[in-house]
């Protein structure tokens, strides 16, 4: 479903996600204000713009080492989504209008950084916006990979999906976010577990960014876990545009309901599903071998 804070937090504290031996620079810090908000983002490599919209921990830094391997091919940006960790709001969400603002952030980071069209890979609920993203700025966009969006109104079970995501809403409102994210993990089949070693200690920054992912979760439930999955996407205009279309999947997360909208897609707009490695959030378990496999498909022609 929504990219898990939790999960994608552990993955970013294995060993391999704190080791900077492979980077090629730290990624250079900056801030876009737009209306209602300052958005935070990173930069990082040279060439043609790769833009990594997250998912719902709404967090740049998971695709930390995965900016850091594609770093070479791309100018890579990451950036924090409206509302999450260090994109400070001006003014309360309008979750009428959400997803609207959010493809509007992401059309508004690549005309900032790029005078022309951009690679873009979104995950979870990031490849909803990405979707949407698609459908109203074609122009802004080379290729583009949406990697599992958890559409349920895609879905044959709709309401069943979205019933499962109500009752997830429900649990955050009476028993805290803890609560909710155990019951959503267990409903979706979305990766946990344990990833680093007993007695491994964590690199600071990671515990920083856990911090804020944990305080991310409150938004993501209250103002995105229910309504993000509603969204209909714009077949007719994606139609359009089905050539820069990549719809991604994870490998070992078929089984999962965060892959199935994807197969919808594909046979609505003739296209197939690329399975990557990993489930998820393979970008961040797995972010060398996906990474690979990521610039294989944006510049096959």
């Amino acid at each position: 479903m929504l990219a898990r804070a939790a999960a994608a937090a552990r993955a970013l504290s294995a060993t391999r996600a704190v080791d900077d031996t492979t980077a090629m620079s730290d990624p250079r810090v900056k801030t876009l204000r737009v209306p209602g908000a300052s958005l935070y983002y990173e930069v990082v490599g040279a060439g043609t713009i790769l833009l990594l919209i997250p998912g719902g921990s709404g967090d740049a830094s998971p695709f930390q080492q995965l900016a850091r391997a594609l770093a070479e091919r791309f100018t890579v940006v990451s950036y924090d989504r409206r509302g999450f960790s260090r994109s400070v709001l001006d003014t309360p969400p309008d979750d009428a209008r959400r997803l609207e603002v959010d493809s509007a952030d992401a059309h508004r980071l690549i005309g900032e950084i790029s005078d022309g069209p951009a690679y873009v890979l979104g995950s979870s609920s990031g490849a909803i916006v990405a979707l949407d993203l698609l459908s109203r700025y074609p122009q802004q966009i080379r290729r583009l990979v949406a990697h599992e969006p958890p559409l349920a109104t895609l879905v044959p079970d709709t309401e069943e999906q979205l019933a499962v995501l109500d009752g997830v809403y429900d649990t955050f409102r009476t028993s805290g976010a803890e609560a909710a994210m155990r019951k959503f993990t267990a409903a979706e089949g979305l990766e946990d577990g344990p990833i680093l070693p007993p007695g491994a200690e964590l690199d600071p920054r990671v515990r920083e960014m856990i911090a804020r992912m944990q305080r991310n979760l409150d938004f993501m439930f209250e103002h995105e876990v229910r309504s993000y999955p509603r969204y209909v996407p714009n077949l007719t205009a994606l139609k359009a545009v089905s050539d820069r279309l990549i719809l991604a999947g994870g490998r070992d997360s078929r089984q999962n309901f965060p892959y199935r909208p994807n197969t919808v897609l594909a046979e609505a707009l003739h296209l197939h599903v690329i399975d990557f490695p990993g489930g998820h959030v393979g970008y961040a378990t797995y972010p060398n071998e996906f990474a690979k496999q990521l610039v294989d498909v944006l510049l096959t022609k």
